[in-house]
């Protein structure tokens, strides 16, 4: 009975964290962040073909996306914290500024929605640029339109013209560039967020009753809604960007 109860259990978690990240239509009733999660791992999805051999994940968390880059070896780097030791899945940590890593280390670099806790971006792409191998690629995604989160370490948003400027002025060239979820779900993303913020509880059990009783409505209206509505470029949730590191000379 114990060993089917751990075996259930797992397998709620696999379901949990599968759709934190990567929502299907079940992600609707149980995630409070749908839209924007489904957005990213849309786009990530889609460009990570690009990201292979050694690859740095900075600031990697859980590794979501880890598992769909074509990488021979997966690094992921961690302010170093008591939180991050104990519930991420990082393989390096660091207090912020230098990478522990030597010149031209990795062939890839990914940043998933880490650049807006960064309080020194020009030190930040410095390293990126030091660590990555001639010609490497940087997948970037960061928030344009969201509230201010992981306080009081949430220090900017970036426009896709700030961040384009950003990159070239630190030697990268800029391969793709989108923006996601640029329609009326970004509305409902935001309109969301705010019944979260107000409702969340410590507990697990209420946050899921919460979640579908006040939220899984408006994520299935926002849903319906934008297959009738326009879309609109210069409002959107976030940024995602593939850059390549070319020489600065």
């Amino acid at each position: 009975m114990i060993k089917l109860l751990k075996a259930i259990y797992r397998r709620l978690f696999f379901f949990y964290h599968r759709q934190a990240f990567f929502p299907g239509w079940l992600g609707i009733m149980v995630n409070p962040f749908y839209f924007a999660r489904k957005g990213l791992a849309k786009h990530v999805s889609e460009l990570a073909g690009h990201i292979n051999g050694k690859t740095l994940d900075v600031g990697c968390g859980s590794k979501p996306y880890a598992h769909l880059y074509h990488s021979d070896e997966y690094v992921g780097l961690e302010i170093d914290s008591p939180q991050s030791r104990a519930s991420k899945k990082a393989d390096y940590f660091y207090d912020g500024n230098l990478f522990p890593f030597a010149d031209e280390t990795f062939d890839s670099v990914v940043a998933n929605e880490v650049f807006e806790h960064v309080f020194n971006p020009d030190q930040f792409l410095n390293e990126v640029f030091r660590v990555l191998g001639p010609g490497g690629n940087v997948l970037l995604t960061m928030p344009f339109v969201w509230d201010e989160h992981e306080q009081p370490y949430d220090f900017a948003r970036y426009s896709s013209f700030g961040i384009r400027a950003l990159l070239e002025k630190h030697g990268f060239e800029i391969i793709e560039q989108r923006k996601s979820m640029d329609d009326i779900r970004v509305i409902f993303q935001l309109l969301i967020t705010y019944i979260y913020k107000k409702t969340v509880t410590r507990s697990a059990r209420i946050n899921f009753l919460i979640t579908l009783l006040l939220m899984a409505p408006f994520n299935l209206l926002g849903e319906l809604l934008f297959l009738i509505t326009p879309r609109n470029p210069d409002l959107y949730l976030d940024n995602i960007v593939l850059a390549k590191k070319v020489d600065r000379t």
